[in-house]
């Protein structure tokens, strides 16, 4: 979320994130949303931190990274306290983010994940440093439109190391590193590796697939459970998701993530007693025994 309001504060600790800042602060750094070393310090002195569940928060400065950043979490979506989001990662319209999910923008920078889109248990979205020594590294970013950028591309600096496209359903235990594209409505099946590759959009890649190599898979393609694509050859060879085992599946697993997103009761998730027991009372849980 680019500002947060007061009613975002109390949504987002709801949901577990374990820091607590005063509104000052959150709005200066939000708004800013950059910060130097002594800045961050003194940002860290005035926040109190959830010791247990510590999910959500900045990256750190280092030689690779000139820049403090918050992740910007959109309102609607739903980060359960046991995923993981840190620095530069921008999720957006009712993305659901599953226990043990990992978002880790603190050295490929930034991360982007799209509206509806969902990061189901043990995925991990992280990438590869985009500078070296102050230069920029070729080939380590795309553009949202999914082109690679090299360093000496004009919009190098606006580029994505990784980028999830809309309505993307990212499987349990896949993992994305960047430099990683990934365009609309496709998906990724469990424990796929997607790394230095473009995906294009309505995709759809069987469970245990390893997509790499700089490769492009075009548009509407189908990749079969367990396979290997590392050339284009490859990539242009594979088969149309029309007509594939995995032809409808995206769409089965976005109905039932968006709902999750929108339905999982915040107050009784949460560590604090009273707040679940508020939520038994109103009939959300049921805990008597037949």
């Amino acid at each position: 979320m680019t500002l947060m309001t007061k009613t975002s504060i109390v949504y987002a600790t709801g949901i577990g994130i374990l820091m607590i800042i005063p509104l000052v602060s959150i709005n200066a750094f939000s708004q800013e949303n950059e910060v130097n070393l002594t800045e961050f310090r003194d940002l860290l002195s005035n926040t109190t931190y959830n010791k247990e569940w510590p999910n959500i928060h900045p990256n750190v400065l280092s030689d690779f990274s000139d820049r403090v950043v918050m992740p910007k979490i959109n309102e609607t979506a739903f980060i359960h306290p046991f995923a993981v989001v840190i620095g530069d990662c921008h999720i957006g319209q009712l993305v659901y983010m599953a226990p043990t999910a990992v978002c880790r923008g603190d050295e490929g920078m930034p991360i982007i994940i799209g509206n509806y889109s969902n990061i189901q248990d043990g995925v991990v979205l992280h990438a590869l440093e985009t500078h070296e020594g102050g230069h920029k590294i070729d080939g380590r970013v795309y553009s949202s439109e999914g082109k690679k950028l090299m360093a000496n591309d004009t919009k190098f600096d606006e580029g994505y190391p990784v980028f999830v496209g809309n309505r993307v359903s990212l499987a349990h235990g896949s993992n994305v590193h960047g430099p990683a594209w990934i365009g609309d409505n496709s998906f990724i099946g469990m424990e796929s590796m997607i790394f230095n590759a473009k995906i294009g959009n309505n995709v759809s890649i069987g469970v245990a697939s390893t997509i790499t190599g700089g490769v492009e898979v075009p548009d509407d393609r189908y990749v079969p459970p367990g396979s290997v694509i590392a050339t284009q050859e490859q990539a242009d060879a594979l088969p149309p998701r029309v007509g594939s085992p995995y032809e409808k599946t995206n769409d089965a697993v976005l109905h039932v993530n968006n709902e999750l997103a929108k339905e999982y009761p915040l107050e009784c998730i949460q560590k604090d007693a009273s707040a679940r027991e508020s939520c038994m009372e109103n009939g959300m849980i049921e805990t008597s025994m037949p």
